[in-house]
């Protein structure tokens, strides 16, 4: 091991740097000589091939707006103020749609009612039931077990969620968040 300095040391062999940094700014860095990058060993493929990795199907962007329009529009038909979220299979925000005089607190509940509708591939309406047997659900991080989430599925799995908030009940939530879902299927 060469010391670099009281604050850096650099270790051969594996280009490790290890800066403690005490207090201190800038940058640290090392690299390996020659006959040390030789020694490392090649990095290994991670292809279909070896079947180290798979495939899922995601939403567009194009069908992401599309069902937010949808799910937009069909709240507007019924004088309803709603936002709109649609989320990936991963729960990242694809498009929200915050409706005309849709509440501050709409935006951010159409978000969590799209993850948590994606994350266990159900309506949040029925996920709100399971708190009778599960009350510490509520308590996971993101998640907001009221009605207007809805998933979007494809070949059985959850590939997205939307979510609405905003309406009077969770139960309109719901109607216009399974309008943007249906609308995916035309």
């Amino acid at each position: 091991m060469k010391k670099a300095s009281s604050r850096t040391r650099v270790v051969t062999g594996g280009a490790i740097v290890a800066a403690l940094a005490l207090g201190g700014f800038g940058a640290y860095s090392a690299s390996a000589t020659g006959e040390e990058a030789a020694a490392a060993p090649a990095a290994a493929e991670a292809d279909a091939k070896n079947k180290n990795t798979t495939r899922s199907p995601h939403l567009t962007i194009e069908a992401a707006t599309k069902a937010a329009r949808a799910t937009l529009e069909a709240a507007e038909k019924e004088n309803q103020r709603v936002s709109v979220a649609v989320v990936d299979r991963n729960g990242n925000t694809i498009v929200t749609l915050r409706g005309d005089g849709a509440g501050p607190q709409s935006y951010e509940s159409a978000v969590k009612k799209a993850y948590t509708a994606v994350s266990w591939n159900a309506p949040t309406s029925e996920l709100a039931k399971r708190l009778t047997n599960a009350p510490t659900l509520k308590d996971i991080p993101g998640t907001l077990f009221l009605a207007g989430g809805a998933p979007v599925t494809a070949k059985g799995a959850p590939i997205a969620g939307i979510g609405v908030a905003g309406a009077p009940s969770g139960d309109l939530d719901e109607k216009f968040a399974r309008a943007g879902v249906a609308t995916l299927g035309k």
